[in-house]
């Protein structure tokens, strides 16, 4: 009797502590976070969004102050990689997307191993499973074009539609070397169509531009009327803002990038990373993401805008991170062979 009794108070004493202890441990977090002031971001995100985030953070946490470095994918693993040379630590927190990128910081233990609160319940193509980095969110690459110079009967509807010489001249597409979105998107399809694909893609003498979000200003302006590529989150922003542009989800596979982001084990304010990487996956920043700039997350309570299609509706292409780092060399080298840059 006097052995259950003992049992029943040390329930009770733990139920009415452990709360408390965590809201001491977070008070705590956040009062370390305060002091150090700002938390250094480096992401490929794009930049109204990554902005967007920021300001978000800034609002619930006054007194720290996100710093966004922006640029495409391979420049911020580019970036990171010489400064650390140069021996200057300067990212708390890391986000592209190129899945590679955080398996090759990983293996240099250049990642803190850090699970941000509530992604247990996240799909697991979101989460790596030694726990140093998270998906934040997904994209899928699309064919894009611009309905007032493409009639509905010529539209490219599979990958290989933009194979056909009436095409040459016409097509833009954004580079791998820059971006971890198309990386991600051309592993995806050598992985459908073989190498063969592109180089007869490239044919078709397509505009080279940088960044995954830059095939949407080209197509709305009628520069080149279809995007072999792009993010598909970027077109759906433009669209929304009423630029005549249309997406096609290829029916024989759309590639699904999931981009992740981690902490730096050397993270110069690794209280204030903490903080905004919980926040980053909280339900509140991951719904901003799906509503404002038409991005999926692995949240599973987000819901979606009526007007994109759900990831169930789709055949997914997924590409795996170990493979990507493989093989990152290999995809630059074999995209500028045949595009010529």
């Amino acid at each position: 009797m006097v052995t259950r009794w003992l049992l029943t108070i040390a329930i009770v004493v733990a139920w009415a502590v452990m709360p408390a202890d965590r809201a001491s441990a977070q008070d705590a977090r956040l009062e370390a976070a305060r002091k150090e002031g700002k938390v250094v971001w480096y992401t490929s995100l794009a930049l109204r969004s990554a902005e967007k985030v920021a300001k978000m953070f800034e609002a619930a946490y006054p007194g720290i102050k996100v710093e966004v470095h922006r640029t495409g994918s391979q420049r911020v693993l580019q970036r990171l990689m010489q400064e650390l040379q140069a021996n200057i630590k300067n990212a708390d927190v890391v986000h592209t997307s190129d899945a590679g990128h955080f398996v090759l910081l990983k293996e240099k233990k250049l990642l803190m191993q850090y699970t941000p609160a509530g992604v247990e319940k996240f799909p697991s193509g979101f989460k790596d499973r030694d726990g140093y980095y998270y998906g934040l969110r997904a994209t899928l690459t699309v064919i894009a074009y611009n309905p007032k110079l493409v009639s509905p009967a010529e539209v490219p509807r599979t990958w290989k539609d933009l194979l056909d010489p009436k095409w040459k001249g016409k097509l833009v597409t954004a580079h791998p070397g820059y971006s971890g979105l198309i990386a991600t998107h051309v592993l995806a399809l050598v992985n459908l169509h073989g190498w063969d694909y592109f180089k007869q893609l490239a044919q078709n003498k397509l505009m080279l531009v940088q960044s995954a979000v830059d095939p949407a200003g080209v197509v709305a302006s009628g520069e080149r009327p279809v995007a072999v590529n792009g993010g598909d989150y970027t077109f759906y922003q433009s669209k929304k803002k009423g630029n005549p542009i249309e997406i096609v989800y290829p029916k024989e596979g759309v590639p699904l990038i999931v981009s992740p982001a981690a902490i730096t084990s050397f993270a110069p304010h690794p209280n204030a990373a903490k903080l905004f990487t919980d926040f980053t996956f909280s339900k509140e920043v991951q719904q901003a993401l799906a509503d404002s700039e038409g991005l999926y997350t692995g949240h599973p309570e987000v819901k979606y805008p009526a007007d994109k299609p759900k990831l169930n509706e789709l055949k997914l292409l997924p590409a795996d991170a170990d493979e990507l780092e493989k093989r990152n060399e290999e995809i630059k080298k074999r995209f500028v062979e045949f595009f010529g840059a």
